[in-house]
């Protein structure tokens, strides 16, 4: 393999996540529940009048928003007064951000083992996993959060030689209060546990670290104490009680699961890169008191620990995690690149059984009728093989294999409509909210017999749709109302005295005369 100069490489890092991040990011609608929230936020902010400090006070369908700080719904406010409000402003902060993170985790893994093919090898990781491009492409502040974290741990690298580096350390911090609160606690414990064990206790009280912690968090500190004096104690118990603390100890909103369910999160979505996982791990182990393994084994240890204890369970709430694996699979792979010894029998089983499962896929997808995904099987099924047939051979150049076929895989998934898979767990909310939209004024409140709000029903359309019972929308036709109702509801309902106004996607538009 040809070594690139450090600019090269970051360049071409830069390059490709960017295409891969971008790609048809706008094709698709956008997901409940964190998309269509966020956009609606962000939306409120953007038709503020100048003046009108919607910015620091941001709201969700005209109430007052407490749940995030407003650093990633300003930013796509900001793109939405460039380029309108449609689905591709909306993602395309939190895209942008996110594909940072690989020329970034690069440069972290050149400052951690002083050697550029792990690093190079635990940035392509990073970029060919699944979670992270798919999470990352959605208006979600995850992807944002780990870039800046990787960002602190570069200052945070950089600072053991010249200590102004620390400063950054602490404007990191900032963003990423700013961008999802207390997230920057189980982050901050692993940078700083991180420093006790490289033995870097001069920069815990470096001048400069310090200073950088008091400026950067400024920014934050003010933006909660403008919370707490215009909301007073009712920002409080949402913020810190309802949406942090409450996390750890109750399963909110029914987001429940076993203390292995993060494990198997990782399982599910990080083949092929996981058969390489328990190997680098084992190396970090090894290698425990260098920079790079310590790093690894507390960053991995700490935050799943830490993710699988809170009895609250979201599948993105593991994402963290993603650049530590990275890193333990990089230095796997690079092992492997420069020794050229490694047990092939088990990878090869491994990787001819998931070329079998893209020849499934490929089958399945024709019967669908879904050319791309046909052709992303395909591009698997032939990856698959060609990398276990090279194992076999006991060739290293099974790894480059490996990443050119995930990224070709990973770019035709994102080119189809079928990387946000939750879209087909409910009615498409487009053709429902066009309804509402030319008949029914903005801001408008309606009420829907399905099971449950939906936040980008309510972005579509532009208005408050809350789901209510049938006994409750028969009551709400003794006063002017506007109900959304679906086939089984109509039937259920006495529609006297009320005016049928339209249909669309199985759902009938009704409004009390």
């Amino acid at each position: 393999m040809r070594l690139f100069r450090e600019k090269e490489w970051l360049f071409s890092l830069l390059l490709i996540s960017l295409v891969l991040w971008l790609i048809f990011l706008g094709k698709s609608p956008l997901r409940d529940w964190d998309e269509g929230t966020v956009a609606q936020v962000a939306r409120e902010i953007w038709r503020a009048p100048l003046g009108s400090m919607h910015w620091l006070y941001p709201t969700l369908g005209g109430e007052p928003y407490h749940n995030k700080p407003p650093l990633m719904h300003l930013l796509i406010a900001w793109t939405y007064s460039i380029g309108g409000v449609n689905e591709w402003t909306t993602r395309l902060p939190g895209a942008v951000l996110t594909a940072l993170g690989v020329p970034l985790l690069y440069l972290v893994g050149c400052l951690l083992f002083n050697q550029s093919l792990p690093a190079l090898f635990a940035a392509l990781v990073y970029l060919t996993m699944l979670p992270v491009v798919r999470h990352g492409r959605l208006a979600m502040l995850d992807g944002a959060t780990i870039t800046f974290f990787l960002l602190l741990l570069f200052c945070l690298l950089k600072a053991r030689q010249n200590r102004r580096y620390a400063l950054g350390v602490g404007f990191c911090l900032g963003l990423i209060i700013l961008t999802k609160g207390m997230m920057v606690l189980p982050l901050g414990a692993i940078a700083c546990l991180f420093l006790i064990a490289d033995r870097q206790f001069a920069l815990l009280t470096s001048p400069y670290l310090l200073v950088g912690i008091f400026l950067g968090n400024a920014p934050a500190i003010a933006w909660f104490t403008a919370q707490w004096q215009h909301y007073g104690e009712n920002f409080f118990q949402v913020n810190f009680q309802a949406q942090t603390f409450n996390r750890l100890t109750q399963s909110v909103e029914g987001h429940k699961g076993p203390i292995w369910y993060y494990l198997i999160e990782i399982i599910k979505y990080s083949f092929p890169w996981l058969l390489f996982f328990p190997g680098g791990f084992y190396l970090a182990c090894k290698k425990r008191y260098t920079s790079w393994g310590s790093l690894i084994i507390i960053g991995t240890i700490v935050y799943l620990v830490t993710i699988s204890l809170m009895r609250t369970k979201l599948p993105w709430y593991v994402m963290p995690v993603y650049p530590f694996l990275a890193l333990a699979i990089g230095a796997k792979l690079s092992k492997i690149w420069q020794d050229g010894h490694f047990k092939g029998r088990s990878l090869t089983i491994f990787m001819a059984i998931i070329s079998i499962a893209g020849l499934g896929g490929c089958v399945y997808f024709f019967i669908k009728k879904e050319p791309i995904l046909i052709v992303m099987s395909i591009v698997l099924a032939i990856s698959m093989g060609i990398a276990a047939w090279l194992v076999k051979q006991r060739d290293r150049n099974f790894i480059p294999v490996l990443f050119s076929g995930m990224y070709l895989v990973l770019a035709l998934l994102m080119s189809s409509q079928s990387w946000i898979w939750e879209l087909n767990e409910a009615f498409p909310v487009k053709p429902v909210a066009e309804l509402i939209r030319a008949n029914v004024s903005p801001g408008t409140q309606i009420y829907t017999s399905f099971a449950y709000s939906r936040p980008s029903l309510d972005f579509y359309s532009d208005c408050k749709v809350t789901a209510a019972t049938v006994p409750v929308l028969q009551k709400m036709l003794f006063n002017k109302s506007y109900l959304l109702l679906d086939n089984e509801a109509l039937q259920q309902i006495n529609l006297t005295s009320s005016k049928i106004i339209g249909a669309a996607n199985g759902f009938t538009l009704i409004i009390k005369n």
